[in-house]
């Protein structure tokens, strides 16, 4: 389960993996975001997690930043459910899907996958800006009755998502920071 550095040390395989993240998703333009602010600059979370080379390493990354108590990994839909993917697969502990809403027909689930009140969860997340996608699937598993243990970021752009998560009540670490990606 270690981090293949093939003999880099920890910190230069990180900054490695970042400039990889910043190459293949960093776009600049004109975009609206999910929050409905324009940004001059979009992380496509689609071109990181379809791309193997890279969701294996942040899959080897974030398992890293694994609480050791943690029992699931959580991954809101869409975006984040290569990434629970991942790291379950390099963690070795099983994931839980978390649906924007319930699904209107057969078992009319709120979460795809095994589920049991009162189990550690780490909620992974893409690309933060506000937190509120994040901040959302937590609720709902908090709800649910799941001890919700942090919420982990690929990529913080470092507009609030920290705060804003803290506020909800939640603890929060992100693997990169859009300053720490030297953008």
């Amino acid at each position: 389960m270690g981090t293949p550095t093939l003999g880099m040390d920890r910190e230069r395989w990180l900054a490695e993996l970042g400039r990889d993240v910043v190459a293949a998703a960093y776009l600049e333009g004109h975009f609206v975001l999910r929050s409905g602010a324009v940004s001059s600059y979009y992380f496509d979370k689609y071109r990181l997690t379809t791309r193997p080379a890279i969701l294996r390493r942040l899959g080897v990354a974030l398992a890293e930043m694994l609480p050791p108590e943690t029992d699931r990994i959580a991954g809101p839909e869409l975006g984040a459910i290569p990434l629970a993917t991942a790291v379950s697969l390099e963690s070795g502990r099983p994931s839980v899907f978390v649906r924007r809403q319930a699904k209107e027909y057969g078992t009319a689930a709120s979460f795809e996958g095994e589920l049991e009140p009162g189990e550690r969860i780490v909620l992974l997340e893409d690309i933060l800006t506000t937190g509120g996608e994040a901040i959302r699937a937590a609720r709902a598993l908090r709800d649910f009755g799941a001890d919700v243990l942090e919420i982990i970021g690929v990529v913080d752009r470092e507009e609030g998502a920290a705060a804003n998560i803290a506020r909800a009540g939640f603890r929060y670490r992100a693997l990169f920071t859009k300053r720490g990606l030297g953008l």
